[in-house]
Parts: structure tokens; sequence; C-alpha cells
């Protein structure tokens, strides 16, 4: 005897609604295998479910898209906020800069070591201290460091930062739609389910077994065989 399976996607699970409301469309009420309720509780459900998955697939579309801009600004600022500090060692190691300055860097006076600016959390947070480091020790009197300097530092520091806080933003946005559709997956299942327990109860008694099956797929539901199952019926046919 095959089996059924509820959707277990949101896509599915629109599809299951769309075949029952289908079905309100062309038929007299008196003839369906749903309740009036039941159908006017899937239209009004669909439309709900529909829209906040539209939302979610729109919102996560904009983040990826400006997601593979924003990845292009990370690699260039991480590669000039690294060659900036790796300078400023050198100028250190040469006696140019004073060791001592480097703690207006935030960085470590005991090894010239780059930090670590593998995450997009530390990238903002030493692209910040990189560049007021700088500012203040030039402001002193110190010697600028040259190529690149930390003007060019900067505009790549402040592009990257722009497209770090609209990625954070448009991920933020992404994740409440995404909450908010999952949030109505229960409903629709539990709609779902009531949809496929009445419309097996109208068709019950309807003989042949595959052409009841067949009734039942009418209204969205989906029928599973188990391994060789259909052939067994198909011999015994």
């Amino acid at each position: 005897m095959p089996y059924r399976r509820l959707p277990n996607t949101d896509q599915a699970r629109i599809r299951a609604l769309k075949a029952v409301v289908a079905k309100g469309d062309i038929y007299n009420v008196y003839d369906l295998a749903v309740s009036l309720k039941t159908l006017t509780d899937a239209r009004n459900f669909l439309m709900k479910f529909e829209a906040a998955q539209a939302y979610y697939a729109e919102c996560f579309e904009r983040q990826a898209k400006a997601g593979r801009k924003h990845q292009s600004n990370v690699k260039i600022a991480r590669l000039y906020i690294s060659h900036f500090i790796q300078v400023l060692n050198l100028a250190v190691i040469r006696s140019e800069v004073r060791t001592a300055h480097k703690e207006y860097y935030g960085l470590d006076i005991k090894n010239h070591n780059v930090p670590d600016l593998s995450t997009e959390t530390a990238l903002a947070e030493w692209g910040r201290k990189v560049v007021d480091g700088e500012n203040r020790r030039t402001s002193q009197g110190g010697i600028p460091i040259y190529n690149p300097t930390i003007a060019k530092v900067r505009v790549h520091y402040d592009i990257f930062m722009e497209s770090y806080e609209k990625q954070k933003n448009l991920q933020a946005l992404t994740a409440r739609s995404l909450e908010t559709l999952a949030s109505m997956r229960n409903e629709a299942d539990t709609l779902i389910l009531d949809i496929w327990n009445q419309v097996e109860r109208k068709y019950a008694e309807v003989m042949p077994n595959e052409k009841r099956l067949d009734l039942c797929r009418g209204y969205g539901l989906i029928y599973y065989y188990r391994t060789g199952e259909k052939t067994k019926e198909e011999i015994a046919k």
C-alpha cells in the first residue's frame, strides 16, 4: 500500500495548497472533497504564505548579489591594510619609525607579525586602528608611511566599511524574513494535513485502489510506493 508524505519544502507546501484552491475554482462547493471553511482558510493562508516566501527569496537574492561585490571590497581592503602593516613593521626594523609608536596602532611591539585579518570583524577593527594610529603618529611629526599611503588605505577601508554595514543590514533583513516564513510552516502543515485527511475520507470507498489514489492526487496528495510495491500491484492486475 503506498503511503503519503507531507511536503517538506516551502515550494511543495505552496503546490499542495494551490492544488486544493484550484479545485475550488472549478468545482461546485457541494462537489468538493473539503469543506468550504477549509477551502477559504487555504485561499487566505496561501496568499500570505506565498507573499512571505517571495519576500524571503527577494531578500536572499539582494543579499547574495551585494555579497559578491562586498567580497571584492573585503579582498582589496585586506590587501591594503595587511600591506600597510608590513611596510610599517619594516620601517620599525630599519629604525625609521620608533618601536614604541607601534602602540599607536594597537600592534604588539615585541613582534612584527601581521594581525589575523581573516574575519570581517577583525578587518573592520584593524583598519580603524591603522588609520587612527597613522594619523596620530604623523600629527606628532612622524614621517608618513608610503606605498601604500594611509590615504589610499583609508579609501579602500571606507569602501569596505560601507559595504560591510550594508551587508549586515541585508543579512538582518534576510534573517527576519526567513524567521517570518518559518513561523508559518506549522500552520501550513496543519492545514495541509487537515485537507488531505478530508480528501481521503471523501474517497475512502472508491474502488479500485488506484482510482481512489488518482482522485486524491488531484487535490495535491503525494503518494510514495515502497520498493517493489508498485510492481507487485501491476502484476496483480
